[in-house]
């Protein structure tokens, strides 16, 4: 069966215009081969949003604007339709910020934050609009126009106080006419007071140059003295020193010639060794006393022959232990 000519015109112009809106939609950001979800928002403005604008997150493009419509019953509020990529998981607390590039340009930033419960298809996303250049230029003016209100206030301020204190310069400037006059005239008081001080100063000096001459002879006398009284002194406390060396000399003398006690105390070995032979004894008799109290303080005493006796036997006990 042959085919016409007119069918296949046909289905080329079809297949034509078909390649040409699927060619169109896909340059717009259509792509008819991926799943979407539809979700919704509401605003004040849309600010000349329109179809095909894209809807990203974090800067990557995740979907477009699919339709824009007016609600009229909801005091004709603009409602947009968001088509977005099925993988995107959006959360109640997900924001769609409109925003403006400096070229004029309008998208969707979508602020996903937490997904503490995920949105359905066809739920409406949180509207938000970005601040724009005008709005961030005003905010930055207040401040400006705050702090030049306040300069022009401390400026009036100065202003007024320059005011005030010109009276004043002027008056200054009175006196100040009048100051050298008198400063003539405390110069030339100064100098007549200076050349009296100068007279008396070489009075004063003429005669303190009289009165130390006058003071060098006696200077000298007390310089003499004073040398005496040193010898004098010195001397006598030589003379002193040498009586004492000397009868240091002759008690020296007397120690060793040995015609004295104080010499055989010194040099005779023999009370040395009777004093050591007394002082056994003492120990000796201390110990007795300490041993045999009874053979002194009994009430009549004990004779020598029991005292011997007695110590006899202490001894026999000792050699037995």
């Amino acid at each position: 069966m042959k085919v016409s000519k007119e069918v296949k015109v046909g289905l080329f112009m079809t297949t034509a215009i078909a390649l040409l809106y699927l060619g169109f939609n896909y340059l717009k950001g259509i792509d008819f081969f991926d799943s979407t979800k539809k979700y919704f928002a509401v605003y004040e403005n849309v600010d000349g949003l329109a179809m095909s604008n894209p809807v990203l997150v974090n800067g990557y493009a995740v979907g477009r604007v699919s339709d824009i419509s007016i609600l009229r019953e909801k005091q004709n509020k603009v409602l947009v339709e968001f088509d977005i990529d099925s993988d995107v998981i959006l959360g109640d607390s997900t924001v769609a910020i409109l925003n403006s590039n400096f070229l004029g340009g309008k998208s969707i930033l979508l602020n996903i934050g937490k997904v503490d419960k995920p949105l359905q298809p066809r739920d409406t996303i949180i509207a938000g609009v970005a601040k724009g250049l005008t709005d961030i230029i005003a905010e930055s003016a207040v401040p400006v126009a705050d702090n030049l209100q306040t300069t022009l206030r401390k400026l009036n301020t100065i202003l007024d106080g320059l005011n005030r204190n010109t009276a004043r310069l002027d008056t200054m400037f009175v006196k100040l006419q009048r100051t050298p006059g008198l400063l003539n005239q405390t110069l030339i008081t100064a100098n007549g007071n200076i050349e009296g001080l100068s007279t008396e100063f070489k009075t004063v000096a003429s005669n303190l140059n009289g009165t130390l001459t006058d003071l060098k002879p006696t200077l000298s006398n007390f310089k003499v003295l004073s040398d005496s009284l040193k010898r004098i002194q010195i001397n006598g406390t030589l003379t002193k020193a040498n009586s004492a060396l000397t009868k240091l000399n002759e008690t020296l003398t007397k120690f060793n010639k040995g015609d004295n006690t104080v010499s055989k105390l010194m040099n005779d070995d023999e009370l040395y060794n009777n004093l050591n032979k007394l002082l056994r004894s003492l120990d000796t008799l201390a110990t007795h006393m300490n041993s045999n109290p009874n053979h002194f303080f009994a009430p009549l005493g004990k004779s020598k022959k029991k005292v011997d006796r007695d110590l006899k036997k202490q001894a026999e006990k000792s050699k037995t232990k």
